[in-house]
């Protein structure tokens, strides 16, 4: 059994520090983090489990991997006896049990329970669920804020306007900007990238941001493409300088597309009157309800047979006349 190194051993009748549940738990969550040894994914029991094998999680204990921060407050191990004790107790307390490899990717449940160094263990413990509970506490709430919308205070729906087009457009030019610098520097015979792995969709959103920028000679073979966007790009540029007229159009279209799309006329479909009624419930005027009952007799009169429609002619004759004698009475 392992033993503290500035604290109590199992020697003398005292308890050792890993013998403790708690302590396990500690040591399993800090094993589980980031800082702890690489595992692998399979599917055991129909379910997406992390597995390693037992004599990487000892080498783990006995000799950590360089640049691993081990917390100050677990003590470290010793020997290669004193972590296999522990993993022992891992599996005592079924923080992981012992699998066996059926295929690639494919394990099953292990009849054996002892620990070995030869054997694989897969985690049953899924460490400390804090901040998982924490942001799927905030996912709800946030889903339900974004239902309801159409109850938030105007103020609230104009800052969350202006907030989104403004992430539009640094968005935009963002990605001019990096384009526009691959393409100077590009032409010259290298290759810059400003954030180059900023879209790339298999890293974490830390990484993404990782490495600020790349810069490496451009591939061979590329020089007469590169002589063909530099003659493009400059005529481009004499064009803007010689027709001002067009491009300063251009320019001010800009600069109103802008203004429209933070004045939110971009695309306009509807009133003023209807986009500062929005919110409020719509009911029918009375002329609506007089069309609706209009229409209501038109289909009804076009569903009648043609006996049918000769009747309610004749009835409509009759009350005329009926109508009629009244009045000269």
């Amino acid at each position: 059994m392992a033993a503290a190194s500035n604290g109590k051993t199992a020697e003398g009748g005292k308890v050792s520090f890993y013998e403790e549940e708690e302590n396990l738990k500690t040591l399993c969550n800090f094993l589980r983090s980031r800082e702890g040894p690489p595992v692998r994914e399979a599917i055991e029991m129909e379910k997406r489990v992390y597995y390693l094998k037992g004599e990487k999680l000892v080498n783990f204990l006995v000799e950590p991997k360089k640049g691993t921060k081990w917390p100050g407050k677990l003590p470290r191990f010793k020997s290669r006896t004193e972590a296999i004790a522990v993993c022992k107790d891992l599996c005592k307390y079924q923080f992981m049990h012992r699998s066996e490899k059926r295929g690639k990717g494919d394990l099953t449940v292990s009849r054996i329970r002892d620990f070995d160094e030869g054997g694989y263990f897969t985690w049953m413990y899924e460490g400390d669920k804090t901040f998982s509970h924490f942001m799927t506490t905030l996912l709800i709430a946030g889903f339900l804020f974004c239902t309801c919308f159409p109850i938030w205070p105007n103020f609230l729906k104009v800052f969350v306007w202006y907030m989104s087009v403004s992430l539009l457009i640094f968005i935009f030019f963002l990605v001019t900007l990096r384009a526009m610098l691959f393409l100077f520097i590009w032409i010259l015979g290298y290759e810059f990238w400003f954030l180059p792995n900023l879209f790339d969709e298999t890293l974490s959103v830390a990484d993404s941001f990782k490495p600020i920028y790349s810069f490496e000679s451009a591939g061979a073979g590329q020089l007469p493409y590169r002589i063909g966007v530099f003659v493009a790009f400059f005529s481009f540029c004499y064009w803007a300088v010689t027709q001002p007229s067009e491009f300063d159009g251009f320019i001010s279209a800009q600069g109103d597309f802008i203004q429209d799309l933070y004045a939110g006329t971009l695309l306009s479909d509807m009133s003023q009157k209807d986009k500062e009624n929005i919110d409020k419930p719509k009911m029918p005027s009375l002329n609506d309800l007089l069309k609706k009952l209009e229409s209501e007799d038109e289909e009804e009169e076009d569903n009648l047979s043609e006996e049918e429609k000769l009747d309610s002619l004749l009835d409509s004759l009759v009350e005329d006349e009926e109508d009629i004698t009244e009045d000269e009475e």
